[in-house]
């Protein structure tokens, strides 16, 4: 049974959250403190974690910062602030969707069952045997089968999607994706969102990837056109 951490200070959202939750088959805890929440993320395994912004102790954007290069696990967050400045911000820190409130129960389903699929489908071994065993992109080395990357020596830490995209684009080399592109491309057509998502994640990529985020050479923006992986 699939593990879902609900983190949410009202209690009759949470209550409504998880009671659609397990009538959909899911295992839920359900927690009203930000600290709480970050010690749960750290110690125990979730398949996903529904996240409110607004929690005592330690917001949603902390604890997105905390334990996004340490778990790897889909972050829907849950709140009432839809200013854009916030999505992109919750984005740009990790968080794999946003969900404002309020909200139809139904919907919330739906966007958890389509995350869970789609982390499912990017975690699967099967076809990976096919894939090369890694690619070199100057100091870069990517390991396709064990969902690795590394620059020079040390490893770095991408969620699944950050390496997905990255992964996509070295398979690709020297070649101008759009974004609507690699949105259908990694998140797929089911995926509730727009493709100003790939940009928040290309920015995250770079700041690991890149010996200057600010002056990219490895993914390079192809202005009016998309992105490119020079190789």
């Amino acid at each position: 049974m699939q593990k879902i951490l609900i983190a949410e200070d009202d209690p009759e959202i949470a209550m409504l959250e998880r009671d659609y939750l397990e009538i959909n088959g899911f295992s839920v805890d359900v927690t009203q403190s930000g600290q709480e929440a970050l010690s749960l993320l750290l110690s125990t395994r979730y398949d996903l974690v529904l996240l409110d912004l607004m929690l005592p102790g330690c917001d949603g954007y902390n604890i997105c910062r905390e334990i996004r290069d340490k778990v790897d696990v889909p972050i829907l967050m849950v709140t009432a602030r839809t200013e854009s400045a916030d999505k992109i911000r919750g984005l740009g820190l990790g968080a794999d969707d946003y969900i404002a409130k309020p909200f139809d129960p139904a919907e919330l389903v739906a966007r958890v069952k389509s995350h869970l699929s789609r982390y499912e489908r990017l975690t699967s071994s099967g076809g990976r045997s096919t894939e090369p065993e890694k690619i070199t992109v100057g100091d870069l080395t990517i390991y396709p089968q064990s969902w690795k990357v590394y620059k020079k020596d040390v490893e770095l830490k991408l969620p699944n999607r950050e390496f997905s995209l990255l992964k996509f684009l070295a398979e690709n080399p020297n070649i101008v994706f759009s974004k609507e592109h690699l949105f259908e491309s990694i998140w797929g057509y089911d995926y509730i969102g727009d493709s100003a998502t790939v940009t928040v994640h290309i920015g995250r990529i770079r700041e690991k990837i890149e010996d200057d985020p600010s002056h990219p050479t490895i993914i390079e923006t192809v202005w009016g056109a998309g992105y490119r992986l020079n190789c």
